[in-house]
């Protein structure tokens, strides 16, 4: 692994800003999504509110917004170390699994609600149809992000044993 001294310190800046920027034209948050990406490039996972304003020039008022909203999707974890004041901020252990479990969830749930819309408004209606559509869309997700999460286990171990083989 490469120490942090070793590293180009404005080439890893320049990757925060453009992956940052990415996240957001996704619909994260500007300030959340820079801080996700700056906490993806350290080798902990972690780093203070202070650490997190100097390495993107921003107030200590933008990471505690952008923190808060970082913590209650769940992508960041807040923590204490042991005899310290501070908090530190870290990404959460297999983040992005978790994330997309939830959206599994998420258009479960879906699919009940567009079926109630559907029920109101008639299925033949036009409004009705345009729902059904929608609901299986979503139901169409739903069955392809539960069997795509499936395989995402199965590749992470095959790539881990790779990793450490």
């Amino acid at each position: 692994m490469t120490s942090t001294t070793e590293r180009d310190t404005q080439a890893v800046s320049q990757f925060v800003e453009r992956f940052g920027g990415i996240l957001a034209d996704t619909g994260v948050p500007r300030m959340p999504a820079r801080i996700l990406a700056a906490l993806l490039t350290t080798d902990s996972g972690r780093l203070t509110a202070a650490e997190i304003a100097d390495l993107l020039q921003i107030s200590p008022a933008a990471v505690s917004g952008a923190v808060r909203y970082l913590t209650t999707v769940q992508i960041v974890s807040r923590e204490r170390e042991p005899g310290s004041r501070r908090d530190v901020y870290r990404m959460r252990d297999n983040v992005w699994y978790e994330t997309t479990f939830r959206k599994d969830q998420m258009l479960g749930m879906i699919d009940e609600v567009l079926g109630e819309g559907v029920k109101a408004l008639g299925a033949n209606s036009d409004a009705g149809s345009r729902l059904d559509e929608t609901r299986e869309f979503f139901r169409f997700c739903h069955s392809e992000l539960g069997s795509m999460l499936d395989r995402w286990r199965v590749h992470r171990e095959k790539w881990l044993e790779e990793r450490q083989g």
